[in-house]
């Protein structure tokens, strides 16, 4: 039985939808409202055919005609954006990206948020089969000075927060490593700023280290940690370009772009 080929309509409509698709693309280029001339030379389109498509936009919204013969972007765009913003969730745009991680390190991935003094554990990726690890269990709690996680958050509070943090918790240890002193605390804290990732030597449970880097969503927020927890002797330095990257793409997912890397205004 031969394949069935696709129709001409349904050709003519595949063609019609990637010549709508190029005009929104070069709009997107440009700040300010573009000509028609402009659009045409841009997408290589005829000024009929882009005339004729930018109209049909024009009255679903997906393009403004801001004068005669100069369009911009619509506001349609911005309602379903956020849509799909809203939609998004930190654990399903993370949960890929930490299977492949857990895969390249054979340690596990842990994603974790702040909920007041303590972070949370909301998902992990590890394989029974992969040997020794640290799994930590979902909806599990910790204190923030106490995990590679919780430190990126302390990171980012000011010194009187992290001090009134100091004061309601007494900053509790687990163990002989744990930081119980706010001097020392405050001094993690500004290794945690200058290298951009944390770390938890022990700290938590003796035998257990981890690193974290953090996951920012699209206003620059910091929402969540991924981090890597391993035996002590087990953790590599070189895990940590792979933690960063992998965060730095869940970030991205999220609409996360970092200073300097955005578009020209």
């Amino acid at each position: 039985m031969k394949p069935e080929q696709p129709s001409e309509n349904s050709q003519i409509s595949i063609q019609v939808i990637e010549r709508m698709i190029s005009l929104l693309d070069a709009l997107a280029q440009y700040p300010d409202p573009v000509s028609l001339k402009e659009l045409s030379s841009v997408t290589g389109l005829h000024p009929s055919t882009a005339h004729r498509i930018l109209n049909d936009l024009v009255v679903k919204r997906f393009v403004d005609r801001a004068e005669a013969g100069s369009y911009r972007l619509g506001m349609r765009l911005l309602e379903l954006g956020n849509i799909v913003k809203s939609r998004l969730n930190v654990r399903e745009a993370a949960l890929d990206f930490m299977r492949a991680l857990h895969r390249k390190t054979h340690q596990t991935i842990n994603l974790s948020v702040r909920q007041g003094d303590e972070i949370v554990y909301i998902d992990r990726a590890f394989s029974e089969r992969s040997g020794m690890q640290v799994v930590r269990a979902i909806g599990g709690r910790a204190p923030l000075h106490l995990t590679s996680t919780g430190k990126l958050f302390l990171s980012i509070d000011d010194p009187k927060m992290v001090r009134s943090y100091a004061t309601r918790t007494g900053l509790a240890g687990h163990n002989k490593n744990s930081i119980t002193d706010l001097a020392k605390l405050e001094r993690e804290l500004s290794l945690v700023r200058a290298r951009g990732y944390a770390r938890d030597n022990e700290e938590l449970e003796l035998g257990v280290r981890c690193m974290a880097a953090g996951i920012y969503d699209d206003s620059g927020k910091l929402i969540a940690g991924l981090s890597i927890s391993a035996p002590a002797d087990r953790l590599q330095e070189e895990w940590v370009e792979d933690l960063i990257n992998t965060a730095n793409q869940i970030s991205a997912v999220l609409g996360y772009v970092p200073e300097g890397t955005g578009a020209a205004a």
